[in-house]
Formats: structure tokens, C-alpha cells, sequence
């Protein structure tokens, strides 16, 4: 059995490669029944994440903490357990908080490749925390972004970022109008925590893309009801119907239709129409899926062995 830190997730992985990784996950199918889902002491959610297919089987034991960042820790922790779906035998336990921004990032960037314009050159990032840079590598793995805007609600944040990304050899940069730098993007990617939404409907205009990422419990809110209403709507799973905010949230108080989300991941992998127009607006949410995992960490454990 083999431990698998961040680094080793780092040098064995890049987002082309992942992007397609995941796509021919859903393409394929797996096994990946419904999460389990507690809400733990300390404002705390725990998550396990089990899913199997093509000869391998593994979890994910994920907790979220929204109250880390004030104890300088990320609010996402996590392990993943990659076994033999032949033997049971473990193979290998790897970093799970690492692997979920890269898979989360990668599953954006996917929904992007087949929703936003082709020509899209401007995206804007709402929230500065650790899934952030990974989002900004993700998209430009996919898009020929020109500018990379950066909101956060700590400004200090957005501007630490926006110097990573800088020295990335990314054209970044902070701002503290939230309107602005939704207005003036072509894909805005969010991923707070935030209890009430952030991006407004009235700010949308025609040929944008939405990628909502955060919300990941139904007292969580990123976008409101009009920008969904606005909007052709995809998720990653059909849990984001009934679980998470935004989406969720929407069909609950009857805001919006459930057959207003017109496809899922899976559904967009094995061809299903995206995008109908470049004056449309499409969003996407996410919240997670253990498809992505085991595509990720099987990925990983697939490029170590060609490493050994």
C-alpha cells in the first residue's frame, strides 16, 4: 500500500489529461451510489464517497469545515482510499483534499469545454480560496483566456491570488467591484461560502458562461433565482437536484422547474446538445460526484506505476 501526498497528485497530474479522464469516466458509466451526508459538530459536514468500475473501487472520506479559514487551514479535508476491485486489496491512500480541487477544477473545465463560447478570452473568479487557482488552470486548459479577474470578499485575498496566478504567467488581476467583474467577463467561476447569492441575474448578459462550484448545502447560496432563470442550466449529477444550494434551492421554493436543467455530465459525455447559441447564457453547478474521484485517483496510481 502506498501513501500519495500532494506532491506526487501534483507531478502526476495535469488538466488535459484529467479533463479527459473524467469525460470518459461518465462517458462509461460506474457504480457510485448516493453519497452518505451528516452534519457534524463545529458547523461540520462529513461525506463518504464510495464508486467502482473498470477493475478498481475506492471512496472518499471528505469533510467540510467552513469555519478553517479562520484557523488558517482549508475548509475541504479529505482522503481517498484506492483499492482492487478484484481482491479488495488497498493499493494506495492518497491526499483527498488535493485530489478533490483537482478533480472539482477538472469537472468545471469539462462543463466549460462544451458550454462556453469558443472564443471566450475573460473569466472572472468569485472567491480566492484554495479550489480557486486550480479553477484558473482548469479553464485555460480548455479556453485561450486573455485576462483572469479575481473577487473575493476579503480584497487582501483576491489580490494575493491574482499575484500567483501573475507569476503563473496568467494576466490577473484583483477587483473589489463584484458588478464589474461580473459584467465584464465571458465565464465567472464561483466558489464561496456564501449564505446568500452573490451573483445577480440582472448582471448576466447574453454569451456568458456560469460555473457555480460553491453551495454545497441548501443554506448556501451563490447565485440567485433570476440568474437561473436566465440561464440553460447543466450539473454534474443528478444529486445537484435535490442536494446543495442554488439549483436545489430553486426547485425547492418552486422558483424553477426541474425540467429547466436540461443535462447533466454523463448526458453532455455521450453527446447530449450543449450550448444552443452564442447570445445564450449557460450554468453550470456542481456538487461532487465520486466518479470524479476514482477517474482522478485512478489516473494518478495509473501514472506512478509507470513512474516505478
Amino acid at each position: 500500500m502506498r501513501f500519495v501526498g500532494a506532491d506526487d497528485i501534483d507531478a502526476a497530474l495535469d488538466f488535459p489529461a484529467l479533463i479527459d479522464a473524467l469525460d470518459d469516466a461518465f462517458r462509461a458509466g460506474c457504480g457510485a451510489p448516493e453519497r452518505h451526508h451528516h452534519e457534524v459538530p463545529n458547523d461540520g459536514t462529513h461525506l463518504l464517497m464510495p464508486a467502482w468500475g473498470e477493475g478498481l473501487l475506492g471512496v472518499k472520506i471528505v469533510n467540510v469545515f467552513p469555519g478553517n479559514g479562520a484557523l488558517g487551514k482549508a475548509a475541504v479535508q479529505g482522503v481517498y482510499v484506492l483499492q482492487d476491485g478484484r481482491t479488495g486489496e488497498t493499493l494506495a491512500v492518497l491526499d483527498g483534499t488535493r485530489l478533490t480541487v483537482w478533480r472539482t477544477a477538472a469537472a468545471s473545465a469539462l462543463a466549460a469545454k462544451r458550454l462556453a463560447r469558443t472564443n471566450a478570452r475573460k473569466l472572472t473568479l468569485v472567491g480566492a480560496g484554495a479550489l480557486a487557482p486550480f479553477l484558473a488552470r482548469a479553464h485555460a486548459s480548455v479556453r485561450a483566456l486573455d485576462e483572469i479577474v479575481v473577487w473575493n470578499h476579503r480584497p487582501a485575498g483576491a489580490q494575493r491570488l491574482a499575484t500567483i496566478l501573475s507569476a503563473e504567467g496568467f494576466r490577473a488581476r484583483a477587483e473589489e467591484n463584484l458588478q464589474a467583474a461580473v459584467e465584464g467577463a465571458d465565464i465567472v467561476s464561483a466558489c464561496t461560502l456564501s449564505q446568500a447569492p452573490l451573483i445577480l441575474g440582472a448582471w448576466l448578459r447574453p454569451g456568458q458562461h456560469v460555473d457555480l462550484v460553491g453551495a454545497f448545502n441548501m443554506k448556501m447560496r451563490e447565485a440567485d433565482d433570476l440568474a437561473l432563470t436566465r440561464s440553460r442550466i447543466f450539473i454534474d449529477t443528478p444529486a445537484a437536484l435535490s442536494e446543495g444550494g442554488d439549483v436545489a434551492q430553486a426547485i425547492a421554493s418552486g422558483a424553477l422547474a426541474r425540467s429547466a436543467v436540461v443535462a447533466d455530465l454523463a448526458a453532455l459525455a455521450r453527446g447530449a446538445p450543449g450550448r444552443g447559441g452564442d447570445q445564450e447564457i449557460t450554468l453550470f453547478k456542481s456538487v461532487g460526484a465520486s466518479v470524479e474521484d476514482l477517474a482522478a485517483a485512478a489516473l494518478v496510481w495509473r501514472r506512478l506505476a509507470l513512474r516505478a
